[in-house]
């Protein structure tokens, strides 16, 4: 299966549109979101075209294709206009055999590690900045980056997950990472 993996909107309706035309472009079969979907949250400024209304009515129209986690900034009156679920703190993915611990990253992180075993590969957004690192005896810890908000310099972006790969792109579609698993 084609995963495109994406966080941090936060409200943005003009990045949501280019996330969406991005995962159109992709193909993918589903769309992960790691969070933060609605609210800018108190520490980021406004996104481009802050539009929470616009970003419920445009993935409301993918629901389902889309499953999600809970960023710090979702809440429960955010779950009651998304039609799709979002209150999950994490998800467990497969690929091959290494299993993907995926959350948005307020609680669970390279500092404070979720229940994983030696090949397991932690995924998770929060901190807007793309990250491909390993650590522990064979884990890795994988980020997308923000899609509106990026920091550090990097680029509006997402990730693919596609038989054994995780690929980073810009909002174009063009690729700058790749990492085998």
């Amino acid at each position: 299966m084609k995963l495109m993996i994406a966080s941090d909107i936060h409200g943005s309706a003009y990045y949501c549109r280019k996330m969406l035309e991005a995962f159109d472009r992709e193909e993918a079969e589903r769309l992960m979101l790691l969070g933060d979907i609605l609210y800018h949250g108190p520490r980021n400024d406004l996104p481009k075209e802050y539009a929470p209304k616009e970003v419920l009515k445009l993935l409301n129209q993918r629901k389902n294709s889309i499953f999600c986690v809970r960023g710090n900034c979702d809440g429960e009156v955010d779950q009651m206009v998304l039609e799709f679920p979002i209150m999950a703190d994490y998800c467990i993915l497969t690929e091959g055999s290494r299993l993907i611990y995926a959350t948005h990253g307020h609680h669970f992180n390279r500092t404070q590690l979720p229940p994983i075993q030696p090949g397991d590969i932690l995924l998770h957004g929060h901190t807007h900045v793309p990250a491909w690192e390993t650590f522990g005896s064979d884990n890795l810890y994988l980020n997308p980056g923000s899609v509106s908000i990026p920091k550090e310099n990097s680029r509006h972006s997402y990730m693919i997950l596609e038989d054994e790969a995780f690929i980073w792109k810009d909002l174009d579609g063009n690729e700058y990472h790749r990492e085998n698993i």
